[in-house]
This record gives structure tokens, sequence and C-alpha cells, in this order.
């Protein structure tokens, strides 16, 4: 059983923000037992996040990447079904859709089910684009965790399964990570819904 704890709202948070540091033990009844700074874990993981997109390759941005991935996972859908997916508004998602049309990665179709609607499909070069990008930043990540020493790397093996596992749950309808974007929740150490869905998008992209 996961039981949370919220300390003293008056420190800095490690990204710079202040606010209640969040803690999750294993049991709640075992003093002993291990707790996740869940702060910390949060403000890690989007800082690897960014710097696994933090490249030029393709001259896309954070935002445009992670919908160019949505697009290309999810096959042809229409644009309002991707304003939904990356939880951003309609004038926002006009301006990311005329770039990514522009520089030849997207193209729109009709709807065969609506005459007055249209869909966004990946080209092929912007699939050509998302496999570099990945091709780049995982040789980028390998190279990084060449620095750690053994036991650390042992220690990430390990860990991974319930990174993976966690990445789910966040993903999951009615959960914290899939909230309406801009929707920020102080019992959610800050991060919107939208922002949680595209950090997970960019890192799979990438």
């Amino acid at each position: 059983m996961l039981a949370a704890s919220a300390g003293p709202g008056t420190g800095a948070a490690p990204d710079g923000g202040t606010g209640p540091k969040l803690a999750l033990a294993v049991d709640a009844a075992d003093a002993d037992g291990p707790v996740i700074d869940v702060t910390r874990l949060r403000v890690a993981l989007a800082r690897l996040s960014r710097r696994l997109r933090r490249h030029q390759l393709a001259g896309l941005t954070p935002t445009q990447l992670a919908a160019l991935a949505t697009v290309g996972h999810s096959g042809p859908m229409r644009l309002g079904d991707l304003a939904a997916a990356e939880g951003i508004a309609p004038s926002t998602l006009t301006r990311l859709v005329t770039a990514l049309e522009d520089s030849g990665y997207v193209r729109r179709c009709a709807d065969p089910s609506d005459a007055r609607a249209s869909t966004l499909a990946i080209t092929a070069h912007g699939q050509d684009a998302l496999e570099r990008i990945r091709a780049e930043s995982t040789l980028a990540l390998a190279a990084s965790m060449q620095l750690l020493a053994p036991a650390q790397r042992a220690a990430l093996a390990d860990a991974l399964p319930v990174l993976e596992q966690l990445a789910e749950v966040l993903g999951a309808p009615g959960t914290a990570g899939s909230g309406h974007a801009g929707a920020s929740g102080s019992g959610h150490a800050g991060v919107s819904g939208g922002q949680a869905r595209r950090d997970e998008r960019a890192l799979r992209s990438g």
C-alpha cells in the first residue's frame, strides 16, 4: 500500500520551485520501509527528458517532436484528436501543424467519414526524421551511461521494469498523468497532465 506524506512547504524544490515536498512510503506502517522523494524523481525524469530532446536535428521543438511522434504512432488522426492527445489549445495546434507541414513532416488528408474535416498523417520524410532522432538520442543515452559505475548501471537495470510500469500507470485514464492540460495540481507536484503526456511521448520518440 502506498502512503503519501507532505513535509513543510517553505523549502525550495530541486527545480527552483517552492511548495510541499512529497514522499511515498511503500508501507505506511513500516517506518523502516523505503521512501521515495517524489519531487526529486519528477525533476530527474523531467531533466532527463529535456536533455534527450536537446538537439537541433530535424529543426523540431519539443512540442512539435511530441506531436509528430503521436501522429507517427497513432496513424492518421483528426486535428481535434491530436490537440486532445497533446493537451494543447486549437490556436497552438494550428501553428504547430503549419510548421510540421512546411517542413514536410506531415500532410493533411481528407477525412473519408466527414467531408468537412481533415486528418493528419506523417510523411516518409517525417518518419525518417523520427528514426534519426531516436537513433541520436539512444546513442547519447548509451554514452552517458558509460560514465556510471557498474553498480549504478545494475541499479538502473533493476529499476527499468518499474519505470516502464510507472509510465503505463501515468498514461492510464483517470490518473494524474492523464488529466486535462493546464490543470496543474499541487498534489501532483505541479505537473499538468498535458505536459506529463508530452514528456512521455517525447521520451518515446527519442
